[in-house]
């Protein structure tokens, strides 16, 4: 892959004689692998985003039954009590 600043690890020349200012064949190559490669990682962030997502939301719904289930004992606690 690039490396932080995107260089594509290929020496650019600017002015060279003989070539003009577009890309050959090998630097889109060089583009679009480090594109497949971003595209990658993102499908791998968003299926753990997704992953995430679910957990807490299970992680929710859980906490949530749990304070439902304190709450009501809490309520019924005082009528326990007494005789």
């Amino acid at each position: 892959m690039s490396g932080p600043n995107g260089d594509l690890g290929m020496p650019v020349e600017a002015g060279a004689e003989g070539e003009d200012d577009s890309f050959g064949e090998a630097e889109y190559a060089a583009i679009n692998s480090m594109l497949d490669q971003i595209n990658s990682c993102l499908d791998h962030l968003e299926e753990k985003n997704d992953h995430l997502h679910a957990r807490l939301q299970e992680l929710l719904e859980s906490n949530q039954q749990t304070r439902l289930e304190f709450q009501q004992q809490l309520g019924e606690a005082p009528s326990d009590a007494s005789p």
